[in-house]
């Protein structure tokens, strides 16, 4: 039974067992589920952090279990890490300024930030490929993903820094 739930917790209910592109379709289903959250529930954005934390702490010991048997650390089934990096720089743009965002603007900026962080996730670049490649264990599997999305919301900074100079 606990063999299960964690399972389904680092498949995002068995969505990464899907054949092709599973990381891409946890981070849309991430987009979507963060959408509902902010603009459709409207819930505190000091809860669903609380519920991101408790995703990312819990995701540590979930995925070495769900690994510690395997001969491939980073199984491509394992998609909370896309939960969670994709989670970053929405959760981050939800919470910024303190202004409320208009839904048809949010779903303009989430699509963004899916873009980047696939490109980032697929990319890898430093220090997305260094976690990537010299951690075997649930640490990198986590922090490569956690990079990228930190990489979207540096890759966002620098577009608003430099646009609000050309307009």
């Amino acid at each position: 039974m606990i063999k299960t739930l964690n399972t389904l917790f680092v498949t995002m209910f068995g969505l990464g067992k899907v054949s092709k592109i599973p990381g891409t379709l946890g981070s849309l289903v991430t987009i979507i589920v963060l959408y509902i959250f902010f603009h459709i529930l409207n819930l505190s954005s000091n809860l669903i952090l609380i519920g991101l934390i408790v995703i990312f702490i819990i995701s540590f010991l979930a995925v070495a279990t769900h690994i510690k048997e395997s001969e491939n650390k980073d199984p491509k089934e394992i998609i909370i890490d896309e939960f969670i990096g994709q989670s970053i720089p929405i959760y981050l743009y939800e919470i910024s300024h303190g202004t409320e965002k208009l839904a048809d603007e949010a779903i303009i900026f989430y699509g963004v930030c899916f873009i980047l962080f696939r490109f980032f996730d697929i990319a890898k670049p430093f220090p997305v490929s260094f976690f990537d490649k010299n951690f075997k264990n649930s640490f990198g599997v986590i922090m490569d993903d956690v990079c990228a999305g930190f990489y979207v919301v540096l890759s966002l900074i620098c577009f608003m820094v430099l646009s609000s100079y050309f307009i």
